[in-house]
């Protein structure tokens, strides 16, 4: 397996996510039902697909920090600081329910691009969506008023957030539909797939748009597509 590239991730960005996911229809068929966010996010800053190299963390708002937080805090920053880039960072709020305090707004979405993190997925709160850093996309479980006890518990370890599992170093690619884990092996055969598709798919579209479409000429268009390769 060759190494990914940032120009591969680059790459990556000219399609959109449910398209990446049909690409892994045929890149990685064993994961059709996992390694993607099932459940309808809140997307702030979003211009356009982002892809990057995952890197992790665990976060409470609802219990007061202890002493050894802010020795934490600051290590989790380091980590965030470190290769691989560009990242994203998808957190893994542990409270029930979760999105209780934000730790996510106007502060940490201007710190983690100044190091690097092109975007956030986590199951937790955002704020301060007026002042939100602009070229910093996020998908959140919700929209918060306040902090609460919110801080960092863990980072670099495997998270969970809404079904999709990852850990640090995968390749994540998401937009305003959700977020999906792409296998570091399929990463440089997905561009071809989704060429053989897009064509298939523009024989099926032409067909479906054009005066006097039937059953009939679906039939002929889908034939016509078994020639694609």
């Amino acid at each position: 397996m060759k190494d990914i590239l940032i120009e591969d991730l680059i790459n990556l960005q000219l399609w959109d996510t449910p398209t990446i996911c049909n690409a892994l229809d045929l890149a990685a068929p064993n994961r059709r039902t996992i390694g993607f966010t099932n459940k309808q996010m809140k997307p702030v800053g979003i211009v356009g697909p982002v892809c990057g190299f995952v890197k992790t963390a665990k976060i409470i708002s609802t219990k007061m920090p202890d002493k050894e937080t802010q020795s934490l805090k600051m290590k989790y920053y380091e980590y965030i600081d470190n290769a691989k880039k560009p990242s994203v960072i998808v957190i893994q709020d542990m409270d029930k329910p979760e999105g209780f305090g934000c730790f996510w707004g106007e502060v940490n979405s201007a710190i983690h691009l100044g190091l690097g993190v092109k975007g956030l997925v986590t199951n937790g709160a955002v704020r301060d969506l007026d002042q939100w850093a602009k070229g910093f996309s996020a998908l959140a479980g919700s929209v918060g008023p306040s902090h609460a006890y919110t801080h960092v518990v863990d980072f670099s370890k495997s998270v969970n957030v809404y079904g999709m599992e990852t850990k640090d170093g995968d390749v994540i690619h998401f937009d305003s539909h959700g977020a999906v884990i792409i296998p570091v092996e399929a990463v440089k055969d997905i561009p071809k797939i989704i060429e053989i598709q897009n064509k298939k798919e523009v024989v099926i579209l032409e067909a479906a748009r054009a005066p006097g479409f039937s059953f009939k000429r679906f039939t002929d268009a889908v034939r016509g597509t078994e020639e694609i390769h």
